[in-house]
C-alpha cells in the first residue's frame, strides 16, 4: 500500500534534510548486508491485487472511499483513482497448499468485497485496463484524497518543469495523447506477487525474476486496449512508463532511465546495488521526513517506493527492532484478472520459475546478457504468446513453444522441490496455466476475439467479461 505524506507541499530544506537521512539509512542498510543481518528462511510469497469499481453500465465509478468506509478491512485500501482499489493477503510459506489457501483467501476477501460494493450499487472488476474507461475521466478530480498522489503529482510535474506527460503507444493501432497530470497511471491495474528470499540466494532470485518477467508477463498479459485503440498486449507496461515519465540518469547505453524501469543491469553481487542505485541516481519525488530510529529506513523505504521498477527490492522492517528485517522481491509485471483462479495460477508460474532459474547450477544470467533479457521482456509484453524471445540455449523460441516444451515443465518440478502439494499443482497449475498456454488464450487474447466476433462494443464485452470473471472460470474456458 502506497505510504501516506503529511503534506503535499515541500521546501527545499525538506529535500536537503531527506536526502542526508536517506545517505545515513543507506549506509545502515549497506552495513546489514555485509553483515548478512537478515531473516533466513523459506520463501514466503504475499501479493497485492488491485481492482475497478464500475457502475451498472461498466463505467469507472469514483467511490473508492464510500466503499471503504463499508469494507472495513485492514486488507483493503484505496488507489492513486477514486475508481481503483487494492486488496491484500497474508504472506503464507511457500509450500504445502500455500496456492490453495491463497485462492481461498482472496476468494472470502472478494466476496465481501463485492458485498459492499453491492450496496453502493456498484461491481468490482479486476482487469489490467478498464475497457469503457474514457480520457476525460482520468483528471485530478477524480485522485484518491490522500496527501501522496497530491504530492507525487506535483513533484513529476516540477521535474519535468511544466511540461506534459506524454503518450505514444503503437501496434495494430496508435494512440498519441498528452496529460498534465499523473493521472494516466490510475488507467492500469496489476497483480502485485512479494516474494520474500533468504538473503544468500537473493541476487539469484532477483536476477532470476528480471529472466522469468518476460514468461509471467506473455502468459498474464491482460490488456490490449486503451480507450478503444488495439495497442500492446499488456498495455500496461509502456503506459506505466509514460505515465510518470521522469528521467533520473543514464544507464551504460546511453538511455534515460525513467521511474518506471525494467532495471539497468542485473545485479552481481547484491541488492544493495539497487539501493545505491536509489541513493546516486534518483531524484527525491517525497522529502516526507520521518524522524523515527534510523534502523526503521523509514526514508529509504519512502523513496524506494517512489521507484518502480517492475521487479523492485524490497526491505521489510518490524515493528520491533529486536525482529531482523527481510528482503523481498516485488514482482509487478502481470495484469489484474482475469479470474481469481488464473492469478493464483500466475501465483504458480512465477514461484516455479523463479525457483528454478534461481537454482540452475549455472546462473542463467552467465548465459543470457541483461540487455537480451531487456528485449525478451518488452517483446512480450508486446506481443504476448505469440512473441518470440532468444533463450538460455542462444536459441530463438516462439514463447508458447518454449513454455510448453521447456519451462513449465521446469517450473512444475520447481514447485515440487518446494513441496507445494501435488492437488494444487494439478489445479492451478496443468489444468489451468498449462491449458491457457496450449489454447493461447490469456485475458487480453479473449478480449481480442471477443472485439473480432461482436465489433467494437467495449460494454458489451466487459459485461461479459465481468460475468465469467465472478464464475471463477478459467479464461481459456470463456466463451465469446
Amino acid at each position: 500500500m502506497g505510504q501516506e505524506v503529511k503534506s503535499a507541499n515541500f521546501s527545499e530544506e525538506d529535500f536537503i534534510l531527506f536526502k542526508d537521512k536517506l545517505r545515513k539509512e543507506t549506509s545502515i542498510l549497506k552495513n546489514w548486508f555485509e553483515n548478512d543481518n537478515f531473516v533466513s528462511e523459506e520463501l514466503t510469497c504475499g501479493l497485492e491485487l488491485e481492482a475497478w469499481l464500475v457502475d451498472k453500465d461498466y463505467s469507472a465509478l469514483a467511490e473508492n472511499q464510500n466503499f471503504l468506509s463499508k469494507i472495513q478491512s485492514d486488507l483493503v485500501d484505496s488507489e492513486l483513482a477514486k475508481f481503483n482499489i487494492e486488496l491484500n493477503t497474508v504472506p503464507r510459506k511457500a509450500k504445502a497448499n500455500m496456492l490453495s489457501a491463497f485462492h481461498s483467501d482472496l476468494t472470502n476477501l472478494w466476496q465481501s468485497c463485492t458485498q459492499s460494493a453491492a450496496e453502493l450499487e456498484a461491481k468490482l472488476l479486476m482487469i489490467g485496463i478498464l475497457p469503457t474507461l474514457r480520457d476525460e475521466q482520468l483528471n485530478m478530480s477524480q485522485v484518491s484524497p490522500m496527501q501522496r498522489y497530491l504530492a507525487l503529482n506535483e513533484q513529476v510535474l516540477n521535474l519535468r518543469e511544466g511540461k506534459p506527460l506524454l503518450i505514444d503507444i503503437k501496434k495494430k493501432d496508435e494512440l498519441n495523447l498528452s496529460h498534465d497530470d499523473v493521472m494516466l497511471e490510475a488507467a492500469a491495474t496489476s497483480l502485485q506477487i512479494h516474494l520474500q528470499v533468504p538473503p544468500a540466494k537473493a541476487k539469484r532470485y532477483y536476477n532470476a525474476s528480471l529472466i522469468a518477467s518476460a514468461l509471467t508477463v506473455a502468459a498474464g498479459a491482460n490488456s490490449p486496449y486503451l480507450f478503444g485503440n488495439e495497442l500492446w498486449e499488456e498495455t500496461r507496461i509502456p503506459l506505466f512508463e509514460q505515465a510518470v515519465s521522469v528521467a533520473s540518469f543514464r544507464d551504460k547505453k546511453g538511455r534515460n532511465v525513467g521511474r518506471v524501469t525494467f532495471g539497468t543491469d542485473y545485479e552481481h553481487k547484491s541488492l544493495l546495488g539497487l539501493f545505491l542505485e536509489n541513493l546516486d541516481g534518483y531524484p527525491i519525488l517525497l522529502p516526507d521526513v520521518s524522524n523515527s530510529l534510523p534502523e526503521k529506513l523509514a526514508n529509504l523505504r519512502l523513496h524506494n517506493g517512489c521507484i518502480w521498477r517492475w521487479n523492485r527490492p524490497i526491505i521489510g522492517v518490524h515493528s520491533s527492532l529486536d525482529s531482523l528485517p527481510n528482503l523481498r522481491i516485488e514482482h509487478r509485471v502481470i495484469s489484474a484478472g482475469p479470474t481469481l483462479s488464473d492469478i493464483t495460477a500466475n501465483i504458480a508460474l512465477y514461484l516455479g520459475l523463479s525457483h528454478y532459474l534461481a537454482n540452475l547450477e549455472l546462473a542463467p544470467e552467465e548465459l543470457l546478457s541483461f540487455e537480451q533479457v531487456r528485449e525478451n521482456f518488452y517483446s512480450s509484453a508486446k506481443d504476448g504468446l505469440d512473441a518470440e524471445i532468444k533463450w538460455l540455449d542462444g536459441e530463438i523460441y516462439n514463447i508458447d513453444k518454449l513454455l510448453l516444451g521447456k519451462l513449465l515443465p521446469a517450473a512444475r518440478e520447481a514447485l515440487l522441490e518446494l513441496e507445494i502439494d501435488s492437488e494444487d499443482i494439478d489445479r492451478y497449475f496443468d489444468q489451468i496455466l498449462v491449458e491457457r498456454v496450449i489454447s493461447k488464450r490469456n485475458g487480453s487474447a479473449w478480449q481480442k476475439a471477443f472485439i473480432e466476433k461482436n465489433g467494437q462494443d467495449f460494454k458489451a464485452m466487459t459485461s461479459a467479461y465481468h460475468s465469467m470473471q465472478e464464475e471463477d472460470l478459467p479464461v481459456h474456458k470463456w466463451s465469446l
